[in-house]
């Protein structure tokens, strides 16, 4: 999801923003082309694409997911609701000292001529939330399988011999196994 996201943060941009330069998905699929012209050009402005707009939606997306995870992270199988973000304060200020740090490059102009990137508008961070966001509902989906399906694989018996017990008695290793399946048909 996250590769998903970043791109189509930026192609949001190019395509949506209010700000942006509204081209059509075949513009940015070609963008190359633009400053060979021709007349499928007309009307566009190639300095478009050298806009530090899409670029700073990628990092915001990719940033604000990764913070996302961490949350995620707290626990591997165990959904926010159950263990919430403030259980690990340190997690917490990590994810706040982070957010902080992408601000300061965002919104302090030195940063943003070495970063190449710009300050975004309220709409922006808006779809930078929006694009965002489902990384949980898909990790708690993902967590929620784990917890129906494979966890309690894991907790019932196994069909499958211990793999030491093969080789510490006379039968044979298919023997065994053979003996092992009959024991546990009903």
């Amino acid at each position: 999801y996250v590769g998903i996201a970043v791109v189509w943060s930026a192609t949001w941009w190019s395509m949506h923003a209010s700000n942006g330069p509204h081209l059509s998905y075949w513009h940015l699929k070609n963008h190359f082309k633009c400053r060979a012209g021709g007349k499928e050009w007309e009307g566009i402005n190639c300095s478009a694409f050298d806009d530090p707009h899409p670029m700073t939606m990628a990092l915001s997306v990719l940033v604000t997911i990764e913070m996302l995870n961490a949350l995620n992270s707290l626990s591997e199988n165990q959904s926010l609701v159950k263990m919430p973000p403030w259980t690990n304060k340190y997690l917490l200020y990590a994810i706040t000292l982070s957010m902080s740090l992408h601000m300061m490059i965002l919104y302090i102009p030195m940063f943003n001529t070495v970063f190449q990137i710009c300050p975004l508008s309220l709409e922006e961070w808006l779809a930078v939330i929006k694009i965002s966001l489902p990384v949980i509902l898909l990790d708690e989906l993902l967590k929620f399988i784990a917890r129906r399906y494979i966890d309690r694989g894991l907790k019932s018996k196994t069909m499958l011999p211990d793999v030491m017990s093969i080789f510490t008695n006379d039968l044979t290793p298919i023997d065994k196994i053979s003996n092992h399946h009959a024991a546990h048909i009903d």
